[in-house]
């Protein structure tokens, strides 16, 4: 194992395995010699989408493409010409990793107290600004939603009393012609009552909270997104089956992860048609993240990714609210109950979308099993 690796440093290596390993930063340690890794925390494994053991033998450079301003910086602190360098750079992942996209990060190289190891910390530098834009778009969509959750209730006992009288006057019509206005009114109404009860739905079922396997349930999703769709459509699994069993509530995150597959699924018509049309569910675990600026150690990892044409840019960062959709005849509101779901057990939803690639990102902390007295 890599955190085992240490040579010649017997009194940093205990150092690392227990302080490193709790740091929200990706962090790597390598021998200033040949630049050979001896050390990878968890937060570093997450962000290559890497394993310790995938990382064995590799040097510093084979991690990202060739990068001299790197290189420059590693040069420095390894002729002791400085204790540290920290710079903004643009990092491209290793070859063959799912996060191929470029990084702008800010880079830190700093010297050991053993002169045969390096330190190489990053992170992005938009990281910051990320978490402070999916605080205010998450108050913004809680306002909404308790404005429609509002509405709806003003709106419940109208519509009943509108129905019921539809009902009595149908009864009184002389002519059966009239009674299709009637019907009208009466199916109309039934339309406008079942959005209503959608809209109320997630806070009148009480939680079930226990402990389920998080592939069983994604198993149940796929079973039903394939028996709608059975041709030109491949769900493709990607699983860690490693992962721990999950504290909740099961059907709701069935009811969370199908909303957002079966609107995957419905956007990829086309593709359907041509026989190309993919749906990813890659599930892995994560170490140290903060959500909703609470920490935890542990936490789940949902992607659901399709290739499909995308999100329009114009509604990309409103698909979360209330009776918005992309699609013609959406009611808008399956993304919204996706997100209260995830809300309820303390996670997050976020969503990156270009043409070709829609990646919809849940995450769900691990949590102690609540005592009961």
């Amino acid at each position: 194992m890599l955190r085992n690796s240490f040579k010649g440093a017997a009194s940093a290596a205990p150092f690392f395995p227990t302080l490193l390993d709790q740091m929200p930063n990706a962090i790597v340690v390598f021998e200033a010699k040949n630049q050979q890794l001896v050390y990878v925390n968890p937060a570093a494994e997450t962000a290559l989408d890497l394993s310790r053991k995938s990382l064995e033998g590799q040097s510093v450079h084979d991690l990202f493409s060739d990068n001299g301003a790197l290189n420059d910086m590693i040069s420095e602190v390894k002729k002791g010409h400085v204790f540290a360098q920290r710079q903004e750079m643009v990092l491209h992942s290793l070859p063959g990793s799912i996060h191929q996209d470029s990084i702008p990060a800010h880079v830190v190289i700093a010297a050991l107290d053993d002169p045969d190891l390096i330190m190489m910390e990053w992170f992005p530098i938009d990281q910051q600004l990320r978490s402070e834009r999916d605080e205010r778009v998450t108050q913004q969509v809680e306002a909404n939603k308790q404005l429609m959750r509002n509405l709806a209730h003003e709106i419940k006992n109208p519509l009943g009393g509108i129905r019921g009288a539809a009902q009595l006057l149908e009864f009184e019509l002389p002519e059966k012609g009239l009674r299709e206005y009637t019907q009208v009114i009466i199916k109309e109404s039934d339309r406008l009552q079942t959005l209503v009860d959608r809209l109320l739905a997630p806070h009148r079922k009480a939680h079930v909270i226990e402990a389920f396997n998080v592939h069983e349930a994604l198993e149940r999703v796929r079973s039903l997104v394939l028996a709608e769709f059975p041709k030109g459509l491949k769900i493709v699994r990607n699983y860690d089956t490693s992962l721990p069993d999950l504290m909740g509530d099961r059907e709701q995150l069935i009811q969370a992860v199908l909303n957002i597959v079966h609107n995957a699924a419905q956007a990829l018509s086309e593709e359907i048609n041509q026989g190309i049309a993919q749906i990813e569910l890659k599930t892995r675990v994560t170490r140290s993240v903060t959500i909703a600026k609470k920490r935890y150690k542990l936490a789940m990892d949902l992607h659901v990714i399709d290739n499909g044409p995308g999100i329009p840019e114009e509604i990309i960062e409103r698909i979360f609210f209330p009776l918005v959709s992309g699609r013609e005849g959406g009611s808008g509101l399956g993304l919204t109950l996706a997100q209260t779901f995830v809300q309820q057990h303390q996670g997050f939803i976020a969503c990156e979308s270009r043409p070709g690639r829609t990646d919809f990102h849940i995450q769900i902390p691990y949590r102690r099993q609540e005592k009961t007295s």
